[in-house]
């Protein structure tokens, strides 16, 4: 059984149509690519599955159940989605710590254990505030990680990552493959794709194709 299942998924603003007519099925242990121009629907698509679109035409299944969009907000999944928001007056750390207090599942050794996991320093006194581009987006895949979720949403996650970086992530979401976890990635990327991805697919004004 997939563990992500999109059955005539179409969303709309006004009369235009961002994601029309799509049907898809994402399995264990797979990652999986998303590619298209932007404003294809690729944000939207994630959008959708993780809750954060509360009204569309269509299903979205996730591990055989037919939830709610407020329901999938609550789901285990690890979320990417647009740039990241933290509090810039904190440090790594402490953002961390205050958005896993939300569902209060993990401990502060397993937050520490995942900042270390995407190359930061969990004792690192920085406020987020002076971080790099690369330095935020590494904490938001730390975030995405931390609960350690069966699914990961993950919109541009290379974004402002150097080659060092794009390289430990790439290596991280294989590991994370390996352990059995489905990765949905949308990423400008050839090379990205090229290297992680076991199926693409592809949007085009709102129709989705497996191209591989």
């Amino acid at each position: 059984m997939p563990i992500i299942e999109i059955r005539n998924l179409t969303k709309k603003y006004n009369d235009t149509v961002v994601l029309n007519d799509i049907n898809a099925s994402f399995e264990k242990g797979l990652i999986y690519g998303l590619i298209g121009r932007n404003g294809s629907g690729k944000t939207m698509l994630l959008r959708c599955i993780c809750g954060l679109v509360p009204t569309y035409e269509g299903q979205v299944w996730i591990d055989g159940l037919l939830e709610t969009s407020a329901k999938r907000l609550n789901t285990d999944m690890g979320v990417i989605i647009e740039t990241p928001g933290f509090l810039h007056n904190q440090t790594g750390f402490q953002n961390l710590k205050l958005l896993a207090s939300v569902k209060n599942k993990i401990t502060d050794t397993e937050i520490c254990r995942a900042i270390e996991r995407v190359g930061l320093d969990a004792d690192m006194k920085k406020k987020v505030g002076k971080y790099s581009l690369g330095m935020r987006q590494r904490l938001a895949i730390a975030q995405a990680i931390m609960e350690n979720p069966p699914i990961l949403l993950l919109d541009e996650p290379f974004n402002g990552l150097d080659n060092e970086g794009v390289e430990k992530m790439r290596k991280l979401f294989l590991t994370l493959k390996a352990q059995g976890k489905t990765i949905i990635l949308a990423s400008h990327n050839q090379t990205d794709i090229n290297t992680l991805c076991d199926e693409v697919f592809e949007i085009d004004a709102g129709k989705l194709q497996c191209v591989k």
